[in-house]
Formats: C-alpha cells, structure tokens, sequence
C-alpha cells in the first residue's frame, strides 16, 4: 500500500506541474548548480602545504613546500590537473648565510592591489628553528616571470616561532591569519588574526584565536597551524592542521560570521572533532595544512591537501619527503556548512548522483543496500567512482568511495554494493553502459551491460534495474553528476 501511494503522490504531482507549465511540458529538476567536476591524484608528488589559486587570467597557479626547504616554486596552468605536468620555475632561494636561510616554508601566493606577494616561513642559518613570516613582493602579469623583491619579515606581538601566513578579505577587511607560538602557553602554535595595513604589515593588536587543547590537536606535538578560510554564504570557516606531521596530522575548523570582527576570538567556535583526518580502507594519511580553490567551470569549491600513502614513518616525518599535493571537491550541507568526507583513493576523484525528480535524494549505500536518500552521512556513503567496466572498454563501474573494490551490481534485479570476487558474473552484473539521461539528456543513465534494456533506478526509494516503460519510469532512472 505504501509504495502504491508513493506512486500516487508523484503522479499527482508530475500532472500538477504539466497543467502548470503548459501543454507538452513535463515536471524535472533543475540542472544543478555544481556539476561533477573529477581529478586525478596526486596533482604533486614530494609538495606539501600546497597553495593553489586560481587567478583572473585563467590560469591556476601553484606553490607548496619542496622536500629539500631551500627554495620557493611556482607552476602555472589553464586545468588543475595541467598542474601535474606543467613548468616549474624557482622564484626566489633561500640566503647563503643569516635569516631566510633555512627551513624554507608552505609558501602561498596572492595578488593583492595589482602586485604579488608571496608569504612563507624560514629559519636562519646559525638557528634553523628560529621560523619567521616574510613576504616576496612581485611585479609583472606574469608570477613566474615577474621581478620579486623583500619586503622582510611580518612582526607581530613576539619574536618566537611563527609559520603558516595567509591572508584574506571579508566584509571589505583584509586579514592576516598565520600560527605562532605564545610565550604564555605550554604549547607550540595557536592561531592569530590580524587586520593588515599593506600586504606585510599588520595593525592592531592580534588576537589569539584558537589554541590546541582537544585529545586530537595534541598528538606528538600540540599544534594549530596552517589556517585557510573560506566563505560560504553569512559564515566563514577557518580550516587549520593539529598534531603532528605524521599518521595523526588531521583538520580542524573554526566558525565565524561573515559580519564579524574576526579579530574578536569570541566569535568563533571550533568543531570538537577533526573535519578531515586519515583513512585506512583509502590508504591516505595525515592529511592537512590545505588551501581552497574552485573549478574550471567555477561551480564547484575544491579541497587541496597534502598526505601520505602509507602510515608508517621511519625518523622525523619532517625528513620524509613523500607528502603528495592532491585535490578533492569539496560539498555543502543542507544548513550550509562544509561536508570535507574522507581523503578519497589514489586515482580518479569520485562523484554523486542526485535524483532527476526527487533532486535532494543521492545515491548511497546503506547496510550494502543501494538507495536514494537526503542528508546522506557519511557523506562517503554517496560517493562513487567511475571507472573502465568491469566487463569491459566502453562502460563503467561504480566502486564505493570509502569501500574501495566495492561496486554497485544488480542481483536479482536490486542494486547492491559488493566487494568485487573476481568471477565473470560480477564484472558482468557490475558494470553498465552511461547514456544520457532517458528523462534529461543533461543528466545521466546508466543501462546493465548484462541485460539489455533495463536501468539503474529507483523505486520507493531503493534502486532495481529495471525495464523503464513510462515518463515516471524514465525519471526514476535519471541522475545528474554532482
């Protein structure tokens, strides 16, 4: 009875909006706003603390922290993934001798006023721990070519160890933001923020906004470093790296209205658990100091993070040089907060489907039953690979974001997420032709490879493969990437 009433209801509601629109017309979802966008990972292999941004010009523009820390780079392309291969040039070395002469460090990049600057970390050649913020100044269209100059270190409230510059503007204010070490606290870094005079000189008083006190923040060394933010809607969110630069490294994140003095510590709060953290069935660890940039198409806020792909490290994790520059979308939650998931696999970047005509429902698994549902959490539950079909070239499979080896097959007809056995039935039943959408060629379908005809759809909310005979039907079979 429920599913017959289901079917009612959204033949009710199908004709309603038909009599509405018009003649001819047909009821469908809109196009969304954030298509799926895919990368391949890692952008970098051997950068840490990547910086991406995407400049007026079109191009992306890349900088990250080199194993040996003596230098800064830049790269330069149109696509992110062009990054992975594109030209990359020293800007600047580190000094012979005296401050700026070591430990050379998370470099980020900003065009501010028609000019560039470049902020980063350093020690100095007779005390290489004695880490201080300085900025580049460049001149020229072009960063990679541009003439940079020294406008020297940033001075702030004290002369102790201070690292992880960025800057941003909210409300019309430029901000500094970086982490330091407080004289007063028995830790290693807190989080600042400062309102800027120009591009290197802070005014003001700086106000402590964040110091590691949660189990998670205090693993190895306790650490708030690496601030990014990013804004999203009436809140602003201030992402940042505890713990140390191991297994444990992880995100946390800071709240704030976009009305705000951000210089006031009472208006933001901090999430009581990490945000990003390592993940063993992915194979990524220690995920952290991140930056945010958007598509190619400009519809889709993008994560870049650095990890590594195994746990285990011999020695200081600062001397191992295998931290990877790598790039995920980032979602958004229904009350408009950020949804980071899980550092995904290695390899292509996954996606979500939403339904055609019950467009707040994804796609996901649930106790290995395939279903469309709303506020899907873990966000990974609805995340999904598509890779070269099981059973062959021309098609694909659609293998579970946080079960990796995991794929969505038809048995008996249900769609069910199962561990891949390796026998030609299950390559056969887990793989399917992508057409266009049979309700909206915008959208997507996606047809059995082993039984012609029938789609991948969804009805009182689980998903079959089906025979789709009706306009209902067709819409029930309908996705769009998101």
């Amino acid at each position: 009875m429920r599913r017959i009433a289901v079917r009612l209801l959204l033949a009710v509601l199908v004709a309603l909006t038909a009599a509405l629109t018009g003649p001819g017309a047909t009821a469908r979802a809109a196009v969304p706003d954030s298509p799926a966008v895919t990368y391949t990972n890692p952008i970098a292999e051997q950068r840490a603390d990547p910086h991406i941004v995407r400049h007026t010009d079109g191009y992306y523009y890349f900088t990250a922290t080199v194993p040996e820390y003596d230098r800064i780079v830049l790269r330069r392309a149109t696509t992110l993934q062009g990054l992975s291969t594109a030209q990359e040039v020293t800007i600047w070395t580190k000094h012979t001798s005296g401050v700026m002469g070591a430990h050379i460090w998370a470099p980020e990049i900003h065009f501010i006023d028609g000019k560039w600057y470049v902020y980063f970390a350093a020690g100095a050649t007779d005390d290489v721990w004695a880490i201080r913020m300085y900025v580049l100044e460049g001149t020229g269209a072009n960063p990679l070519t541009a003439t940079w100059t020294e406008k020297g270190q940033i001075s702030t409230a004290w002369e102790s160890f201070s690292l992880d510059a960025t800057t941003f503007v909210v409300g019309g204010v430029r901000y500094l933001a970086w982490a330091q070490r407080n004289p007063a606290e028995d830790n290693n870094t807190s989080l600042f923020v400062a309102r800027l005079a120009n591009p290197w000189t802070i005014t003001g008083t700086p106000a402590e906004i964040s110091r590691p006190t949660l189990s998670w923040e205090t693993v190895g060394y306790k650490v708030n470093e690496g601030p990014a933010l990013i804004q999203h809607g009436d809140k602003v969110f201030l992402t940042y790296s505890a713990s140390a630069t191991d297994a444990n490294y992880c995100l946390g994140m800071l709240t704030a209205s976009s009305t705000a003095d951000l210089t006031d510590p009472a208006v933001w709060s901090k999430s009581s658990s990490p945000v990003f953290r390592s993940n063993d069935a992915t194979s990524q660890y220690g995920p952290g100091h991140n930056s945010f940039t958007v598509s190619e198409d400009g519809g889709s806020d993008l994560l870049v993070y650095h990890d590594r792909s195994y746990k285990d490290i011999t020695g200081d994790p600062l001397a191992d040089p295998n931290r990877r520059t790598r790039v995920q979308k980032l979602y958004w939650k229904a009350d408009g907060t950020p949804d980071f998931g899980i550092p995904v696999a290695d390899g292509v970047t996954p996606q979500r489907f939403s339904s055609y005509n019950v467009p707040d429902r994804f796609v996901r698994h649930w106790e290995y039953r395939a279903r469309v549902e709303a506020d899907v959490s873990p966000l990974a539950d609805s995340q999904f690979r598509v890779v070269t079909g099981l059973a062959g070239s021309g098609t694909v499979s659609l293998e579970s974001a946080n079960f990796p080896g995991y794929y969505l097959r038809h048995r008996n007809f249900e769609v069910w997420l199962e561990k891949n056995d390796g026998t030609a039935q299950f390559a056969s039943d887990a793989t399917f032709h992508r057409r266009a959408g049979l309700a909206d060629a915008a959208g997507v379908s996606y047809e059995s490879y082993n039984y012609a005809g029938r789609y991948i759809r969804h009805y009182d909310y689980l998903l079959y493969v089906q025979t789709p005979s009706t306009a209902t039907d067709r819409a029930d079979a309908t996705y769009y990437a998101q």
